[in-house]
C-alpha cells in the first residue's frame, strides 16, 4: 500500500510540474506573441499584425492583450467601425480596464461624437484614477465641447459675441496646436 501511495504521489507531483511548465511555457510563448505584434505594429506593418493577432485569437479568444492589439491594428488599418466594436467588445469582456476605453475615445472623437468619447474617458478614469492620458484626452474633449457651445451660443444671439467670440478664439487656437507655440 506504501508503495502505490508512493508511486501515486509521484505521479501526481510529476502532473503539477508538467502543468506548471506548460502554463509558464504558455504564458512565455503569449509574451513572445505580444511582443511580435507589438513589433510590426511599431514598424508600420498593421496587416501583419491583424493577421498574426488573429491567428493567436483562434486559440484565446477573450484574451484582453490580443483583443487590444487587435484593435490598435485594426485602427492603423483605417478600419474604425472595426475598431470600434473590438474596443467595445473589449470594455464589455473587461469593464475594468481603461486602456480599451480611452482608444474608444479616441475613434468616437475622430468621428466627432464627442458626448461618446466623453464617456468613455469618464469610464476610463473612473478605471483607473492615475490615468493622465485619459485625463488629457478628456481636457481636450471638453474643450471640444465648450467650443461647440460657445459657437452655438454666439449663433442662437449675436448679442453673444463680445463674451463668447474671444473664448472661441482662444479654443481654436488651441485645437490648431498655435497656444503652445505662440503662432496666431
Amino acid at each position: 500500500m506504501n508503495s502505490a501511495r508512493s508511486t501515486a504521489f509521484s505521479l501526481l507531483r510529476a502532473a503539477i510540474v508538467a502543468c506548471a511548465i506548460g502554463v509558464v511555457g504558455a504564458s512565455w510563448a503569449h509574451a513572445e506573441d505580444y511582443s511580435a505584434i507589438t513589433t510590426l505594429l511599431k514598424q508600420k506593418k498593421p496587416e501583419q499584425a491583424l493577421t498574426a493577432v488573429d491567428k493567436r485569437i483562434e486559440t484565446t479568444p477573450r484574451d484582453p492583450q490580443l483583443l487590444f492589439l487587435r484593435g490598435v491594428a485594426q485602427t492603423d488599418l483605417g478600419k474604425t467601425s472595426e475598431a470600434i466594436e473590438t474596443f467595445t467588445n473589449l470594455t464589455q469582456l473587461y469593464p475594468e480596464l481603461p486602456e480599451p476605453y480611452n482608444n474608444l475615445a479616441v475613434l468616437h472623437a475622430k468621428q466627432n461624437e464627442l458626448e461618446k468619447a466623453r464617456r468613455a474617458l469618464e469610464m476610463a478614469v473612473r478605471g483607473n484614477p492615475n490615468y493622465a492620458v485619459a485625463y488629457e484626452n478628456l481636457g481636450d474633449i471638453y474643450a471640444r465641447l465648450a467650443a461647440e457651445s460657445y459657437d452655438k451660443a454666439q449663433r442662437l444671439d449675436g448679442r453673444m459675441t463680445p463674451s463668447v467670440a474671444p473664448k472661441l478664439t482662444l479654443l481654436r487656437q488651441l485645437f490648431d496646436g498655435r497656444a503652445n507655440t505662440g503662432k496666431k
